[in-house]
């Protein structure tokens, strides 16, 4: 299928333009921040274990329960945005997680440090169907893999942020001072949000939608998930995303430092590797699915297959260290994780109308979470199972992934017949409506 098929522009299409460009903007500044405030545990993973004394389960226990809460708020956050729209949902994930960030930086205890992650991974899960649903809103149908690509690139850039600079930070001014400084981050995207954010252009306000309460949750889930796009993006995401996660955002670090070798200079310097990967694939991601649809699932199969096989390369490699060119091919390689998941969204957007776009998201968004809580507790478990051996615990991955795929497989063609009719249908009724 072309992208001219299925990107064709449909009655009632939101213009694009100037204005929607500056919007959107905003509530992608949101998701940046977010973005960072998230990935900055994973340059603070080592710092972590020393400041509260805890071995790899308990550390790993930060992101888990970060993640936990992020995804189990999926499906409610597309709610939400349903319902409510999404400068409201924005602005409260925005007083969450800056709260959160700002906790952190004080926790006196494990506890209370584990409290503020959880904070700040339900404010994080606002954010990103949240702005999904933003360019919906703003831009026509056919740029949706493009924006949405561009959204996820500009979230990888606040992971650079974090690679970059707040590792740095945390070596010059400390703990408190980094994570306390950061979170004024998040007052100025409250401020820019509150003053200039629109949920859609005038002239495109949403039809109404009838809530009845608890009716209306079911029947939004029970209809986004029978539809096999919705399924289909799920499982895109589940597979795809969480290698790439898992690595950033807790283990990437401290396998390169204790079980490779390196310095924290050179680890740092390959996880700034992976983000700058991710952000130029995304590019080219989204302009290929734009132009071709029928790329997509070529596009996420091959992904997860260099993935499995760069992974399985590095881990199993037949000696004590791991040569830094496979090292460097793996960091690449990882860098289209996300990028892939991204197809995911694309799945399901064309699969639920309008009014169910958020609690759709929010399903396929659940997928690639899911999986990296998953990984990330799987390995912290069997690294003190059996005495840091990385190779056993990071081989955890592989179990996944072949669940993922099986799904994948199993949906594809179900998905794309339900795609084509969809699409046939759209071509009627702009048939028929007058001009």
């Amino acid at each position: 299928m072309s992208s001219s098929a299925s990107g064709a522009s449909l009655p009632g299409d939101p213009p694009g333009g100037r204005r929607a460009a500056l919007v959107w903007g905003i509530g992608v500044g949101v998701y940046f921040v977010a973005v960072i405030f998230r990935t900055s545990l994973g340059v603070a993973g080592l710092d972590a274990a020393d400041r509260f004394d805890v071995n790899a389960s308990a550390l790993s226990t930060f992101s888990i329960l970060q993640l936990l809460v992020y995804a189990g708020m999926q499906i409610p956050v597309g709610l939400m945005v349903d319902r409510l729209g999404t400068k409201k949902v924005l602005t409260l994930g925005v007083v969450l997680f800056t709260a959160g960030q700002l906790g952190f930086a004080f926790s006196p205890s494990y506890g209370t440090a584990l409290a503020s992650r959880a904070l700040l991974g339900c404010g994080d899960a606002m954010t990103f169907i949240s702005v999904l649903r933003l360019g919906s809103r703003w831009f026509p149908a056919r740029r949706g893999p493009l924006i949405a690509q561009v959204a996820a690139l500009f979230g990888m850039a606040g992971n650079l942020v974090s690679t970059v600079v707040i590792s740095r930070s945390l070596h010059g001014i400390g703990w408190t001072r980094t994570f306390a400084g950061s979170a004024l981050a998040g007052v100025v995207v409250l401020v820019l949000l509150l003053l200039f954010l629109r949920d859609h252009p005038e002239g495109h306000e949403p039809a109404p939608v009838t809530h009845a309460g608890a009716a209306y949750v079911r029947r939004q889930i029970a209809e986004s998930w029978r539809e096999p796009g919705t399924r289909m993006g799920m499982w895109v995401h589940f597979t795809t995303q969480f290698p790439a996660m898992v690595f950033l955002l807790l283990w990437g670090m401290p396998y390169l430092v204790e079980a490779q070798g390196h310095s924290r200079g050179t680890a740092g310097e390959l996880l700034t590797l992976v983000v700058l990967s991710n952000m130029v694939v995304g590019l080219v991601y989204g302009q290929v699915i734009a132009r071709h649809h029928a790329a997509r699932a070529p596009l996420a199969l091959g992904t997860v297959g260099a993935t499995a096989a760069l992974w399985a390369a590095a881990v199993a490699y037949p000696a004590p260290h791991t040569p830094m060119w496979l090292l460097i091919t793996l960091c690449v390689v990882l860098g289209a994780c996300g990028p892939a998941s991204m197809i995911g969204f694309d799945f399901a957007r064309p699969a639920n109308p309008p009014e169910r776009q958020g609690t759709a998201s929010g399903i396929v968004n659940m997928g690639g979470f899911t999986a990296s809580m998953t990984t990330l507790l799987a390995v912290g478990v069997l690294l003190d199972a059996t005495g840091d051996d990385y190779r056993i615990a990071f081989a955890s991955v592989f179990v996944l992934q072949a669940l993922g795929i099986t799904q994948i497989l199993r949906l594809r063609g179900r998905a794309a017949h339900r795609e084509r009719e969809r699409l046939v249908a759209s071509r009627v009724e702009a048939v028929h409506v007058p001009a």
